[in-house]
């Protein structure tokens, strides 16, 4: 074989040198289109609480909860704190600023103030690297109305999102605590949040016979402010009634009796003042409001068909939620109907992640591209 001569050569290493080329454009284009899809979209998942907001991003899971609590300058009508910053100012403020809570009982009653709060959620949570709005879903009581449900909707919008779904809580409590609600078989939930108590049957990917009381974790925080006045003529603010529940409160007689110092205002001298509560008072105290969801699960099941009625004595009930968490309210529950009552796994996020992977079941499993 001849050799090559001089333009020959110089052929063959301009070949050469562009499919080099060639391969490191499509190896950047390829990495560089990766790039770009993962900031393309995400789906979120929004648990729209009254005492707190959940997002959910596809896997990532839960990256951000914070308290639903805003404060806004009631002179100038600016925020002045989002989130936990402004949980902290709730009865510590001067008179111009006011910590406010825009969602009330499960549903918004400040819309405005909804909407900025989601936007900086959502911002927080997502970053400002995505090329294309996200796809949100967002959880609602089971008992809201066409109006609330439409405020939920557009709030969605405007905070963001190019695509909205809404979900029920329980069925979103549901796919969060990891029960397969496609199947023909009968699941009951019990999601306890912060302004209402959503009970329901589930079969087949829907809601079969349901309830939503406005009975829940704030119900349980006001029952303690009351109590504490009425027997202890001590005042005291929700904050410090919070502390109470979940440190002391009980919904069943707790094994041993363990107590709690607490701090307030006696009524009679107007002073500070210092007192020891048992969880046995705190069991007196919260009887009423447990009794009530008690009551709410007891007429669920009476209108439960019989065929599911038996798949839930067979499977037992879930509890999620943050309000599920209070001790004994399963037992107690339990000892009420004579069904098996657990707690999900995670009951404090169950419903956001069933928020976010709601679109996934809805979307028959395909991802966030569409």
């Amino acid at each position: 074989m001849r050799g090559l001569d001089g333009s020959e050569k110089a052929e063959i290493k301009k070949i050469k040198y562009n499919e080099t080329h060639r391969f490191m454009y499509s190896r950047v284009h390829i990495q560089s289109r990766r790039k770009t899809t993962m900031l393309m979209s995400n789906d979120i998942g929004i648990d729209l609480g009254t005492a707190s907001i959940l997002v959910y991003i596809k896997g990532k899971g839960v990256v951000l909860k914070e308290p639903s609590v805003v404060a806004i300058d009631r002179d100038t009508n600016k925020i002045m704190a989002i989130g936990e910053e402004a949980r902290l100012m709730i009865g510590r403020t001067p008179g111009n600023i006011v910590a406010v809570r825009p969602l009330r009982q499960g549903v918004i009653s400040d819309y405005t103030v909804t909407e900025k709060m989601m936007k900086y959620f959502i911002n927080k949570a997502v970053g400002k690297k995505t090329l294309r709005k996200p796809r949100i879903s967002v959880c609602i009581p089971s008992g809201a109305t066409e109006v609330e449900r439409k405020a939920v909707e557009d709030a969605t919008y405007q905070a963001g999102a190019r695509e909205d779904s809404i979900i029920e809580e329980p069925v979103a409590a549901a796919i969060g605590a990891g029960i397969d609600i496609s199947k023909a078989c009968g699941n009951m939930i019990v999601d306890i949040g912060g302004g209402t108590a959503d009970i329901a049957v589930i079969s087949l990917g829907g809601t079969v016979v349901s309830t939503s009381i406005k009975v829940a974790g704030d119900d349980f925080d006001e029952a303690l402010v009351r109590y504490m006045r009425k027997k202890h003529n001590l005042l005291i603010g929700e904050r410090t009634a919070e502390e109470i529940k979940i440190n002391i409160g009980a919904a069943y007689r707790r094994p041993e009796v363990i107590t709690m110092e607490v701090r307030g205002r006696n009524l009679v001298t107007g002073l500070p003042k210092t007192i020891v509560v048992t969880s046995d008072e705190t069991l007196e105290a919260l009887r009423e409001p447990a009794m009530q969801i008690v009551d709410a699960v007891h007429n669920v099941l009476e209108r439960t068909p019989p065929e599911l009625a038996a798949d839930i004595f067979d499977r037992g009930i879930v509890l999620t939620g943050g309000g599920s968490l209070i001790s004994g309210l399963d037992a107690l529950i339990e000892e009420k109907t004579g069904i098996t009552t657990m707690i999900a796994e995670e009951p404090l996020t169950a419903v956001a992640i069933g928020t976010g992977k709601f679109i996934e079941f809805a979307h028959g499993g395909k991802g966030a591209e569409k």
